[in-house]
């Protein structure tokens, strides 16, 4: 096995690459699994187990496999080219330029208040007495700002892998704990819809909502920051990116067996976003004692903290990215990403501030009308776009022909994008236009 020096130690660029795939350079895909499973994802599902008991379990896998491939992708542009994605982007026209400006302005004003509020329920509920949620929620957005400017990825990494190893120990724990019935989570492998109004929508809002956005588009900048620049590190990357959504798939199949075993058994209703998790910190005191509930918000808080931090970092650095190259300074792409330079430069700050300060005004009015219905058109166009434009380039000339996407990378890449498209249809149809004008 060559030896490799971590940029992030260092501040300089990896220069050589395993041999291999080993297990012990296993980094980005941790922090992308963390950052991509919020607390959203894993209520998604608990009302799912709740609602179909384990019916819809093969669609929780199947929406593993597709982000996978959304994954490895982003990564393959980043390794094979040399060049980032945003880099790759432009490449294809301004008009992913504009949709990338507008997303991130708009996504990260209303996603920032919306991590912080994730990230104080939980702490809210384990100290009820010492302070208000809204003042939860900015101690959260000030602790991840303050973590992420002064630290590289290497200190960043390593604190998202023990965060994710709190939130594993308790998943499977709860799994465990509520006595899954194995021989019908099995059958719940068979595609089968449930007999239920708007069972294909459900299904495929399940698949979609497994693991992460933007942070897929992330995960290339990762492999960069990790100090992986190339097709030396293919292997490695690959290994990596399995990793992340075998952990993200544990994740949602343990929050599916406690819907199904605590929830639908007992014809338990709860509520959709992250206070039915509170709900269920009550559920499972009832059931199984203090511990176990407090236990249970402990890994609420580290699912929910391990978004807002992953998403600090992450979006900051593709922020980062696209200002170097709007002013012409983006040439030397994963590799000046290796190097740390962009976690220390002013735009990467800019956006740590944007998505932190300017959101705080969201707590304390609520969240303005309009905005919600931009921030939810404009979250569900994402995907497609991310799906659709690396179908683009990495079946074209941009891509050394050894790296081009073959049929299997072709077949996910457009199911990926077609799930997401009728998905995007879906919330742009289901907005309430006419109160929007």
């Amino acid at each position: 096995m060559a030896d490799t020096t971590d940029n992030t130690a260092t501040g300089t660029a990896a220069t050589s690459a395993p041999r291999k795939s080993s297990w012990r350079y296993i980094g980005p895909g941790i922090v992308v699994a963390a950052t991509g499973v919020g607390a959203g994802d894993l209520v998604a599902t608990l009302i799912a187990g709740s609602n179909f008991g384990y019916t819809l379990l093969w669609a929780a896998v199947i929406g593993c496999l597709v982000k996978i491939s959304l994954a490895e992708a982003a990564g393959r542009w980043h390794l094979s080219t040399g060049r980032t994605l945003f880099e790759g982007w432009a490449s294809l026209g301004r008009w992913t330029t504009w949709f990338f400006v507008v997303y991130v302005v708009i996504w990260g004003f209303v996603y920032g208040a919306a991590a912080m509020s994730s990230s104080a329920l939980p702490l809210q509920a384990l100290f009820p007495d010492v302070m208000d949620l809204k003042w939860w929620g900015i101690a959260c957005g000030l602790v991840g700002l303050v973590f992420v400017w002064f630290n590289k990825y290497a200190v960043f990494e390593k604190v998202m892998t023990v965060l994710v190893g709190v939130m594993f120990v308790v998943t499977v724990y709860l799994a465990i704990r509520v006595t899954p019935n194995l021989g019908d989570a099995f059958a719940g492998l068979l595609p089968v819809l449930p007999d239920e109004k708007d069972s294909i929508l459900n299904t495929l809002g399940l698949i979609g909502g497994v693991g992460g956005t933007i942070t897929l588009a992330a995960y290339g900048y990762w492999v960069n920051a990790k100090g992986w620049t190339n097709t030396g590190w293919m292997k490695v990357m690959r290994l990596d990116n399995r990793v992340a959504y075998a952990t993200t798939g544990i994740f949602v199949v343990s929050m599916l067996f406690v819907g199904a075993e605590l929830l639908h058994s007992a014809n338990i209703a709860i509520a959709g976003g992250d206070k039915g998790l509170i709900q269920l910190s009550d559920i499972l005191e009832d059931e199984y004692g203090t511990a176990t509930a407090k236990f249970f918000l402990i890994g609420f808080f580290a699912t929910s903290f391990t978004s807002l931090i992953g998403v600090w970092h992450g979006v900051s650095l593709m922020f980062a990215d696209f200002v170097a190259r709007y002013r012409s300074r983006g040439e030397a792409g994963g590799v000046e990403v290796a190097s740390g330079e962009r976690e220390k430069s002013w735009p990467f700050r800019a956006y740590l501030l944007w998505l932190t300060f300017p959101p705080i005004v969201l707590l304390f009015e609520g969240q303005p009308f309009r905005l919600i219905i931009l921030y939810g058109v404009l979250g569900a166009a994402f995907l497609p776009f991310l799906a659709g434009t690396l179908m683009w380039l990495l079946n074209s000339a941009r891509t050394p022909r050894e790296w081009r996407n073959g049929a299997l990378s072709n077949s996910m890449l457009a199911i990926a994008g077609l799930l997401f498209l009728v998905l995007c249809v879906k919330q742009v149809w289901d907005q309430p236009w006419s109160e929007f004008f």
